[in-house]
């Protein structure tokens, strides 16, 4: 893979300068970066594939130079409308796309278990799910809590719109055995905290993973790209990136 480059999008912010170092300590090169501004079409043609945490708003645009210039694509931003999912399922059907709500391996790690623990507690268990991320995050909830109530939905046989409750407040009742409850707080300068909680009379079990840096984030994008590299078109994840599934 030594011909092979990453194009990095946001490359002035946080996410965007901890991608380049995660490529660099990979010995992954940076064919181009941009920001704000900038050409994607001249920085694609630089490029074999784009790692992009700047927005969702960019989602559109980039995969239509994409599919022009047959660039394969990891996607880290959420917070993505209906419409935006369909156009990511649309162009993984001709573009190789890792899309995932969160790169940490830690954090795939966590998915694999909250399904198992979901599978082996069984519908006795109430579900609630926290997360907890900086002050400046805008979308709620995160990517990720909305990936862990989704694995807790596909166990239950439920599903995420109609099921999901999203906080309390005021004289809502009784909790019911079909909701799973998510709750986002915000404050400082927190990475990215994530609880998910099996709630029994008598007896409750948590899973919870803290992330202190966006590194790790960076780090697994990075290999998300250079597992990417050869693959067919398709949907792929960070579950398939590890061999979790």
């Amino acid at each position: 893979m030594s011909d092979f480059k990453l194009l990095v999008t946001g490359c002035k912010g946080r996410m965007g300068q901890a991608v380049i170092a995660a490529a660099d300590a990979q010995g992954v090169a940076v064919g181009a970066g941009i920001d704000v501004g900038d050409s994607l079409s001249a920085a694609l043609a630089l490029s074999d594939c784009v790692i992009d945490f700047s927005s969702h708003h960019f989602t559109d645009e980039l995969i239509s130079e994409c599919l022009k210039l047959g660039k394969s694509l990891v996607i880290g931003t959420t917070g993505h409308t209906s419409d935006e999912l369909a156009r990511i399922k649309e162009a993984a059907k001709t573009l190789p796309i890792v899309f995932a709500s969160n790169f940490s391996v830690g954090v795939n790690t966590l998915f694999w278990l909250t399904r198992k623990a979901a599978e082996l507690l069984g519908p006795d268990f109430d579900l609630e799910v926290l997360e907890m991320h900086h002050r400046l995050k805008k979308d709620s909830p995160s990517g990720t809590a909305r990936t862990l109530v989704e694995i807790l939905a596909d166990v239950r046989r439920l599903e995420y719109d109609s099921d999901c409750r999203h906080g309390r407040f005021g004289d809502v009742g009784a909790r019911t055995p079909k909701e799973i409850g998510v709750h986002a707080i915000r404050g400082g300068d927190v990475v990215g905290d994530h609880t998910v909680v099996f709630a029994n009379v008598g007896e409750r079990v948590e899973l919870t993973h803290k992330a202190s840096s966006r590194d790790t984030f960076a780090g697994g994008a990075v290999r998300a790209a250079r597992w990417l590299h050869g693959k067919p078109a398709g949907l792929y994840d960070m579950q398939d990136v590890l061999g979790l599934k």
